[in-house]
């Protein structure tokens, strides 16, 4: 599968993020006129508030699908699209194109932890993924809690407290879930 335009590559943390991702079959001969359409809906979806960007994936051919993926700010966000105007006028207008959906996934929390861009494998299930967060936050606990907390007594416990999470949140996002999901991988998604 080749990308055409992928504007934000990294998959976002739990941050309230949704990225949806969508699979079309396109009929044989209709590829082109799919395209544009994909293309238009693509761009009409990036100008709503809270749309974050978003990616077009070609098929690889025979009856391979082809990808769009839309990110969202919130839950609020994707919904406000999905329920608009502008995304009916697309679907009233794409007969012709020969394509229909095969596939849907939207991911939120700590699903998008575990998932890569523009792949379809489903996450985990939830108690594969409890048990690696858990794998990951318990050193990252164990560390703040002989090094960091000691140095943040004096400080107002709202302030304090915003400092742990902040530190926390960092470690989990960037260091923790990444290296505990590649010691996993085969135990996580086999």
């Amino acid at each position: 599968m080749s990308v055409i335009s992928l504007e934000h590559t990294a998959v976002p943390a739990d941050t309230g993020e949704v990225t949806l991702l969508i699979a079309r079959r396109v009929e044989p001969g209709y590829e082109a006129a799919f395209e544009l359409w994909a293309k238009g809906i693509l761009e009409s979806a990036a100008a709503f508030p809270g749309h974050l960007g978003y990616g077009f994936f070609r098929s690889s051919g025979g009856a391979a699908p082809w990808f769009l993926v839309h990110r969202f700010r919130d839950e609020a966000a994707c919904r406000a699209w999905q329920e608009s105007p502008e995304r009916a006028s697309w679907f009233a207008d794409c007969e012709g194109h020969h394509h229909s959906e095969v596939a849907r996934r939207t991911l939120t929390g700590m699903e998008t932890w575990f998932a890569k861009p523009g792949s379809t494998r489903p996450a985990p299930p939830r108690w594969k993924m409890a048990i690696s967060a858990t794998l990951a936050i318990s050193p990252i606990s164990v560390l703040g809690s002989l090094f960091l907390l000691p140095r943040l007594t004096t400080l107002p416990l709202l302030v304090s407290s915003a400092v742990v999470a902040c530190v926390f949140n960092v470690l989990m996002t960037y260091v923790a879930m990444p290296a505990v999901s590649r010691l996993l991988r085969r135990w996580l998604t086999p």
